[in-house]
Formats: C-alpha cells, structure tokens, sequence
C-alpha cells in the first residue's frame, strides 16, 4: 500500500493505494497517528486506490478514527469502492465510518 497526504484548508486528505489487509494496516495505522502528531485532526482517508480490506484494514482504520477523536477532531473516508463498501456495510461499520463520495465532500460543509 502507497500513502501519501496532503493538507486541504480544514483537513488532511490521507490517501490511501492498493490493498489494506493485515500487511498494509499497521502502516496505515502508523502513518495517520503521525500526520495526527504534525497537529492535524480533521482527516478523510481517501480510499479511491483501495482495491481491497479485509478486518484488519477495518480495524487499522477505527483505530485511525480514535486517534483524530482524541486529538479533538475526527475522521472520514471517501470514494470507496464496492469491496471496501461490502466489507463496511457487512460489519455495519458503515455506521461509524461514514463515507462520502469525496475529500472535497467529507468536510465540505463545516
């Protein structure tokens, strides 16, 4: 998995490429919590390159989510792909994690 971020005004796009499995989550993990310690808070993980993530992808990205949460902020994924969507949406995970079509959208409106 490729990472990169980038700052957008009032939040940081995270953006994430490839396969989010238990290889790739720790990394996914890590490097949030340090775009995090940079003194970003608001984060939307942009999942458009995501082919894939299985549990450990969904727990690397609640973990992401308590720590924007504990900073303060909060964090957001968008364009996510029909696997991902499933995995979501079979946990009801959906739930906690709302998606949206864009970064743009994520915090669009605040």
């Amino acid at each position: 998995m490729e990472l990169s971020h980038k700052a957008n005004g009032s939040y940081t796009e995270v953006l994430a490429s490839g396969r989010l499995n238990m290889v790739s989550a720790p990394n996914l993990r890590t490097y949030v919590d340090e775009v995090v310690a940079t003194g970003a808070s608001r984060i939307v993980v942009n999942l458009a390159q995501t082919t894939f993530m299985d549990s450990s992808g969904l727990g690397a990205l609640i973990g992401c989510l308590k720590a924007a949460r504990q900073a303060g902020g909060d964090l957001r994924i968008a364009a996510v792909q029909p696997q991902v969507k499933m995995v979501l949406e079979l946990t009801s995970m959906d739930r906690v994690l709302t998606s949206y079509a864009s970064a743009q959208e994520a915090f669009g409106n605040e």
